[in-house]
């Protein structure tokens, strides 16, 4: 395996890592957020993705950043999804960011209604489930976003530059 396939597998790996903490503790730890996000500059040297290139991923970051600390604000999201969206948005670019921005609101518009639909259905299973799970069938637990911004982000994989550089070395 190359080694610039290993760093590409890296955002997966991280982005899911993400996800299950979600799901389990209903939290993203700052250090996946800061690994997840350090982590893309060696791969996109590895890649080989320009300066030029680095630095749009950088301001899409920032701009994604910005996004998600508003959403934050105002109550949309938790500042653990916030950073997520930044880090993922960091790996996919301008293209990726669009993608990203669009399958995680159809995703977590999705997970949402799912989990409101669950806790109108199930709530009194709560006490009986494990911590983990049950406490998604509480009405004022929050969605554990991480998820719809995982999807989000698998299904933006495409849509990035970062894939136009990784699939000759895949021979795609």
């Amino acid at each position: 395996m190359s080694i610039p396939l290993i760093f590409a597998l890296t955002y997966p790996a991280y982005l899911l890592w993400a996800a299950v903490s979600d799901l389990v503790a209903m939290t993203i730890s700052n250090r996946l957020n800061l690994v997840l996000a350090a982590l893309f500059f060696p791969a996109a040297v590895l890649l080989g993705l320009s300066v030029g290139e680095i630095g749009i991923h950088v301001a899409v970051a920032a701009a994604a950043l910005v996004l998600g600390m508003t959403l934050f604000a105002l109550r949309f999201m938790g500042g653990g999804d916030a950073k997520l969206i930044a880090a993922t948005a960091l790996w996919l670019g301008f293209d990726g960011f669009i993608a990203l921005l669009f399958y995680t609101a159809i995703s977590g518009g999705a997970l949402t209604l799912a989990i409101i639909t669950a806790r109108r259905l199930f709530w009194g299973w709560a006490p009986k489930l494990p911590k983990w799970l049950g406490q998604h069938l509480e009405p004022k637990t929050g969605i554990p976003y991480g998820i719809a911004i995982c999807a989000g982000g698998l299904l933006a994989i495409p849509h990035s530059d970062l894939w136009a550089h990784l699939t000759p070395l895949l021979n795609f």
